[in-house]
């Protein structure tokens, strides 16, 4: 099995927003905003080639699709999408990608199934089978007013119709057989997904907006865009229990300079990432 750390488009985002109550001046030493005062962040995906020939993505980042006021305003600089070009440049096209396994619906995890802004809206990755919790497709229907503009609706439309869609309801999915465990938290929103992939080199688990990167492993740190900041807290502090005992490899997707780490606690209890290179 192997693992590649595929970049996609950039977005730049409110540091305040992403950090919660974290003082400014303890987040700028982590992440440098910028005159607005917003953050680079990555959104990149994990791509895993099985030993059976598999070609499995886990989320497909954000994408062009947004039209040029709201690419402004989060701060998407290209105009082309990125991830399909990183594909390319591994050899892929986006006919190679057998299964798509997405964390949730927001913009920036799930954007990238759409072409860029002004071809004709369709579902990209023609031959892959998209993969979904079950809990977070009912919930992204009708979410919450303060959630709802991180959705979109025509991508929910497109994913009814496409008769590709396959919800996980559960700890496994029948086309991974105990490849794949899902896991499942609630403090960012309802039935975010992680997907914890079982190797012979020990688990690797993309953990997606649950701890986005290097800052957010330690546990206070969380999201203002977190609907529950303190249950986020709470699971971080449960999967790291496991973490930590497991040597398990986490893949960030937003850390904007590293993929990959291992979590250890230090003589004062603290969680801290440990870089790795996969």
């Amino acid at each position: 099995m192997k693992f590649t750390a595929v970049e996609g488009n950039r977005q730049h985002l409110d540091g305040g927003a992403m950090f919660g109550n974290v003082p400014k001046e303890m987040w700028k030493r982590w992440i440098e905003p910028d005159e607005k005062n917003r953050i680079n962040l990555a959104c990149r995906s994990l791509l895993v080639q099985t030993d059976e020939g598999k070609n499995l993505l886990f989320d497909v980042g954000i994408g062009a699709f947004f039209e040029p006021k709201l690419k402004e305003r989060f701060g998407i600089f290209e105009d082309e999408h990125i991830l399909l070009k990183n594909l390319q440049e591994l050899g892929l096209g986006e006919d190679d990608i057998d299964g798509i396994i997405l964390s949730h619906l927001h913009f920036d995890h799930a954007g990238g199934l759409l072409p860029p802004y002004g071809e004709t809206p369709r579902l990209l990755f023609p031959n892959a089978e998209i993969y979904l919790g079950k809990e977070h497709w009912e919930y992204a229907q009708n979410p919450h007013m303060r959630e709802r503009a991180s959705f979109i609706p025509e991508l929910h439309e497109l994913l009814k119709k496409s008769e590709r869609l396959n919800l996980i309801d559960g700890k496994f999915h029948f086309d991974f057989g105990g490849m794949i465990e899902f896991l499942y938290s609630y403090g960012h929103t309802v039935g975010l997904t992680l997907s914890k992939i079982l190797s012979d080199e020990g688990p690797v688990v993309f953990v997606t907006d649950l701890i986005p990167g290097t800052p957010w492993v330690h546990l206070p740190v969380v999201m203002g865009y977190d609907r529950y900041p303190e249950q986020t807290v709470n699971e971080k502090k449960d999967f790291f229990g496991e973490a930590v005992s497991q040597k398990t490899r986490l893949f960030f997707t937003h850390d904007p300079r590293q993929a990959w780490a291992t979590v250890q606690q230090d003589e004062k209890g603290r969680f801290v990432p440990i870089p790795h290179h996969s």
